[in-house]
Formats: structure tokens, C-alpha cells, sequence
């Protein structure tokens, strides 16, 4: 009976992921603990245990006496994140050149073989999850106890933000995909040499790529305008 609590408290805990990372659930959006419970064949007990769970590695925002909630995505949250993300990404994958195990390097490569084939005919989310573990796994690599919770919180809105970029919209957004898994081929070949110099340039280069167009989600091209600028009328 443990074994099956066990199993479906899991089960919740990486279907709250995936519906956060991908979407499905939105920024903000409260948690109904009732058809939770319902689904998952769980009581109340261990449906909080999981949330608390999920609270803890950023993924939901706790209330006193309200739901629980997917995890906002504020104008501060967005400017914290673009301001730690390249130096944060810098600084794991420069470890992850120093510390990986060869049974995790096996794991990266797995990854990527993932990442590759949902690009070839997965959907945007597949190929976000997909990204998501590679990355998860150069945390994992990096072997650092105060580094790897803040990757892995910048790592949940990244997923999030960066669903623009996984549904391309244009041959250059499609271009840029290809480019990325170029990028994680060169990390991997930078890791396996232990040239941590290589992918810490590696990561700026790559954050460089998606940067534009996670812009792309926080500031639309028809939002960029200066206050106090009428729209461009359109010719007749």
C-alpha cells in the first residue's frame, strides 16, 4: 500500500511539472485540490506533501488558508531572471566541464539524442522537456549544493518563457532550433574534454541564441512602443 501512495503521489508530482513547464497549467493559476485529489486517488495528507515538495524547488506559490498556485511570472521575476540566467548558466556548465562523472556524460548524451528527435517530430512541448532535461542534467553535473537550486528555478521559467521558441513561427526561429542543438553537441564535446573555459562560453553563446526570442514572450513586437505613441495608422 506504501508502494502505491508512493507511486501516486509521483505520479502528481511529474504531472504538476509537465503541466507547469509546458504550460498546460499557467503562471498564477490556482491548484483544485478537490479533482487533484480526485484523479490521483490521493487525500489531503500527501496531495500538500507534494505540493510543499513542488513549493520548495519553485514550481508552486503556497497560501495560508487558499489554494496552493502555479508560480507567478511578475516583472520582477522576469527581470531577476534575465539579469542571473547568464551568469548562473555561465557558472554550472563551467562546473559540469570540471566535475562530470562518465556515467553522467552518457546521461547528457541520452538527452540529447531526446532533444534531437523531438525536434525532428515532437511538439513545441516535447522539445521544451527535452531542452529542460539537458540542461537539468548539466546541474546535475556541476556537483554544487548552492548553485543547482537556483538553476533549477531559473530552469522552470526558462521551460515556460522559451515555449515561443519551441513552436517556430519562421524559418529563422526554425534556423535557430537547429543552431541550439549544434550548441548542445559543442557543450557536450567541451565537457567531455574538461575545457571549462569552452563552456562557459558555450553557455553565454547559448543563452544569446534563445534570449531574442524569449523577449519575444515578455515584450510582443506590438507592445514595443514608446508611452504616449499613437500605433502606426495603416495605409488605406
Amino acid at each position: 500500500m506504501k508502494d502505491d501512495a508512493k507511486s501516486r503521489k509521483d505520479r502528481l508530482r511529474d504531472h504538476l511539472k509537465v503541466s507547469i513547464l509546458t504550460l498546460s497549467l499557467r503562471p498564477g493559476a490556482d491548484l483544485d485540490e478537490a479533482d487533484l485529489s480526485d484523479a490521483f486517488g490521493l487525500s489531503r495528507t500527501p496531495l500538500r506533501e507534494v505540493f510543499r515538495q513542488l513549493a520548495g524547488e519553485g514550481y508552486l506559490d503556497l497560501r495560508t488558508n487558499r489554494s496552493a498556485r502555479v508560480s507567478e511570472m511578475s516583472y520582477t521575476t522576469l527581470r531577476d531572471f534575465f539579469l542571473a540566467a547568464p551568469m548562473i548558466y555561465g557558472a554550472i556548465l563551467r562546473l559540469a566541464a570540471l566535475n562530470a562523472t562518465p556515467a553522467q556524460i552518457a546521461d547528457l548524451k541520452a538527452a540529447q539524442e531526446t532533444f534531437k528527435a523531438a525536434l525532428r517530430s515532437g511538439s513545441g512541448a516535447d522539445r521544451a522537456l527535452a531542452n529542460n532535461r539537458f540542461h537539468e542534467v548539466t546541474g546535475e553535473m556541476s556537483g554544487n549544493v548552492y548553485l543547482l537550486p537556483s538553476f533549477n528555478r531559473l530552469l522552470i521559467d526558462h521551460a515556460r518563457i522559451g515555449m515561443t521558441f519551441y513552436r517556430p513561427q519562421g524559418a529563422q526561429m526554425s534556423e535557430n532550433l537547429s543552431v541550439a542543438s549544434q550548441q548542445h553537441e559543442a557543450i557536450i564535446a567541451a565537457i567531455e574534454a574538461r575545457d571549462d573555459a569552452a563552456a562557459a562560453q558555450l553557455a553565454e553563446d547559448h543563452w544569446n541564441l534563445s534570449r531574442d526570442q524569449i523577449e519575444l514572450f515578455v515584450m510582443p513586437d506590438a507592445l514595443d512602443v514608446p508611452m504616449g505613441a499613437p500605433p502606426l495608422s495603416k495605409p488605406a
